[in-house]
């Protein structure tokens, strides 16, 4: 009996022809102005540059359906080196890449398997570059596991629109996991409610009393965040653990694992101590594979015009047999990044300063660590230099009341935030 075989991406031409087909007609929901047919597929694999933040098991996958898709100008940025843990689900990996940058591995094993696709790599992070850099991209889309460097993208992204230049907007399509759920979203800059708008949607993440951790550690993760909260500061005092730093992590599952020998508690390990300190759900690359796929249709239909595009949440569960559903994610008017306005807080005329910035970093919608304050005449309360914490220190037992006069505007900043907070303060 004769045997056939199906061609590959490396010798098969029509590897797009099921692509050529959406592009080669206009369909019921296309955008009224496009034109399909030639023009339309030359300026997907010709005139589209995209870029993918992100190299670990959503942006994995985001790269390859790229590629597959028609997109041949791609570009990814990761600081992250490829750990043996990630082989199980980040498919562009092998054992022999272990240590390697995930940016370099992945650009290069694209470019392997689907010729043509030009994969243009970056190891390092995504703060490194300026606007101009993301000014040359058609649109972005983020695989991230934090939510430190999807809120500085996106304000990033808002800070460069120009009403004046269209092009200066660049959306954004943003997808994470969590276990058997998944999210993807696209965000239009000024138009559409922005990442800051929804992080009071965010599960806030657990927190363990200190006087279980430092006196009765039960769990292994009592021990991770023994090491991370009170003894990398007692060995390390004048230097901030690093949550992407494998040598950082490293040195903290080495001391949690010693703690929870001298209790007899079992379970740390590296990848646990990764998970506690970067707070990382498992992830499963079964709801990467369907997020990674929204995530690149709705890049295909925002690169093409050739159907309309999410407007803007998309959510699955898994957890509870398969589920799904999308909704557009209204903005916040006081929204520090898109909003414009104030965010306005009532508070009590007794409110201490102290009190004040403890309110502000439990606050779920702000979501921020160690702020520093000050209104547009006097500084507050400042976290560093040490001169300036040191002498705006005596400020926090104060009142409020007496710092801030009624309706006045306090700003706030921190090292986590890439803009700045503003309240008006009003009292009971």
């Amino acid at each position: 009996m004769a045997t056939t075989t199906t061609p590959n991406a490396t010798d098969w031409p029509g590897r797009y022809y099921h692509i050529d087909q959406i592009l080669e007609k206009a369909g019921p929901r296309t955008d009224p102005e496009w034109v399909p047919g030639d023009k339309a597929k030359e300026w997907l694999r010709e005139g589209v540059k995209v870029l993918v933040i992100g190299a670990g098991g959503l942006g994995c996958e985001i790269l390859s359906n790229l590629a597959l898709t028609g997109f041949k100008d791609i570009h990814v940025i990761d600081m992250d080196t490829i750990d043996i843990s990630n082989l199980n689900r980040q498919f562009l990996f092998r054992q022999k890449d272990v240590g390697k940058s995930k940016a370099l591995v992945a650009a290069e094993f694209i470019m392997n398997r689907v010729p043509g696709v030009k994969v243009t790599p970056y190891h390092g992070k995504i703060q490194d570059k300026d606007e101009d850099y993301y000014m040359q991209f058609t649109l972005i889309i983020c695989g991230l596991d934090s939510v430190e460097a999807r809120r500085w993208i996106n304000a990033t992204l808002v800070n460069m629109v120009d009403p004046e230049n269209p092009q200066s907007l660049k959306p954004l399509i943003d997808g994470g996991t969590e276990g058997f759920k998944g999210q993807a979203r696209v965000i239009l800059p000024t138009i559409t409610s922005c990442y800051e708008c929804s992080l009071d949607m965010l599960n806030k993440q657990t927190q363990f009393p200190i006087c279980t951790i430092a006196n009765t550690p039960r769990l292994p993760e009592h021990c991770i965040e023994w090491a991370s909260v009170l003894e990398w500061p007692r060995v390390f005092p004048d230097k901030k653990v690093d949550n992407d730093d494998p040598d950082h992590i490293d040195w903290l599952y080495k001391q949690a694992l010693n703690r929870a020998q001298e209790f007899k508690i079992e379970g740390v390990t590296w990848s646990l101590t990764q998970g506690v300190v970067k707070n990382i759900i498992p992830a499963i690359a079964s709801t990467n594979a369907i997020i990674s796929a929204a995530c690149c249709n709705e890049a295909f239909k925002i690169a093409t015009n050739s159907a309309a595009f999410l407007n803007n949440y998309f959510m699955f569960i898994g957890t509870d047999g398969v589920y799904s559903y999308t909704f557009e994610h209204e903005r916040r008017p006081e929204c520090p990044v898109c909003g414009g306005e104030a965010l306005d807080l009532t508070i009590s005329p007794e409110l201490t300063l102290q009190e004040l910035i403890d309110l502000l970093i439990e606050r779920q919608d702000i979501q921020i660590k160690k702020p520093s304050l000050s209104t547009p005449t006097k500084q507050l309360y400042l976290q560093a230099p040490p001169q300036l914490e040191e002498a705006t220190r005596p400020n926090l037992e104060k009142k409020v009341s007496e710092l801030v006069p009624p309706n006045g505007d306090v700003t706030v900043t921190a090292s986590t935030l890439p803009f700045s907070l503003s309240l008006r303060i009003a009292y009971t």
